[in-house]
């Protein structure tokens, strides 16, 4: 399945920007979520093609809505990629056990983030 439509979760309007702005640039159409719960509701309304999410934020943090996410049959298909300044070894075996397909550590280089949604 071609990645056309990706959610992007943070609480972080600056991140959320950069992030955009990369994906728009390498033709991808961006959603954007500020929180786990929000990301959880438009998984399941939108279906995105890939969902990029933070893990620290208000609320619903990243790694329990990765978990939602991934167990939720409605929504157990979609690829996560976890965006995270959490750069621990500790913090990445995590998010993988919650359902993320890879973890990257910000800050976020365009080319490895292409990369690794090629890669999907």
């Amino acid at each position: 399945m071609a990645i056309k439509n990706v959610l992007v979760v943070d609480d972080s309007t600056t991140d959320t920007h950069i992030l955009s702005n990369m994906l728009t640039k390498n033709g991808y159409t961006v959603l954007t979520a500020v929180s786990g719960e929000e990301a959880i509701d438009k998984a399941k309304k939108e279906k995105p093609d890939l969902i990029l999410m933070d893990i620290i934020m208000p609320g619903m943090s990243g790694f329990e809505a990765t978990r939602t996410i991934a167990k939720d049959p409605e929504t157990a298909s979609i690829p996560i990629i976890i965006c995270s300044t959490k750069g621990q070894e500790t913090d990445k075996a995590w998010g993988l056990r919650q359902g993320a397909k890879d973890y990257i550590v910000k800050p976020i280089s365009e080319k490895v983030l292409m990369e690794k949604i090629k890669g999907l």
